[in-house]
């Protein structure tokens, strides 16, 4: 329990921009018009290739018997690309809707 509550006394800052960036990001997003929010959150999902990008890293650099990195570093390749995947089919379902009908 020590150690916890010295790793919390040493990224106190840290803590608190993170508390910060969730609270504006809520505001944000819960301000964006209905009618944008399709088209804006299917391309930030495709940002999550970072993501993806970091957990083969991480992956790539975690010892062989450390399976806790290696199993987070696999859910986030996999939620990643669901959510890149997922954002450009989001982004191509709206796009079809501004084609001309035949």
């Amino acid at each position: 329990m020590e150690q916890v509550l010295n790793w919390i006394s040493q990224h106190q800052e840290m803590i608190y921009i993170v508390i910060l960036m969730i609270f504006v990001g809520i505001e944000i997003i819960g301000r964006v018009p209905s009618v944008l929010h399709t088209p804006l959150m299917s391309g930030a999902n495709a940002i999550h290739g970072v993501v993806i990008i970091g957990a083969i890293i991480v992956m790539g650099k975690a010892e062989s018997d450390n399976y806790i990195a290696l199993i987070l570093g696999l859910l986030a390749v996999v939620l990643g690309t669901l959510n890149v995947v997922g954002g450009f089919v989001v982004t191509d379902r709206m796009l079809e809707m501004f084609k001309k009908k035949k």
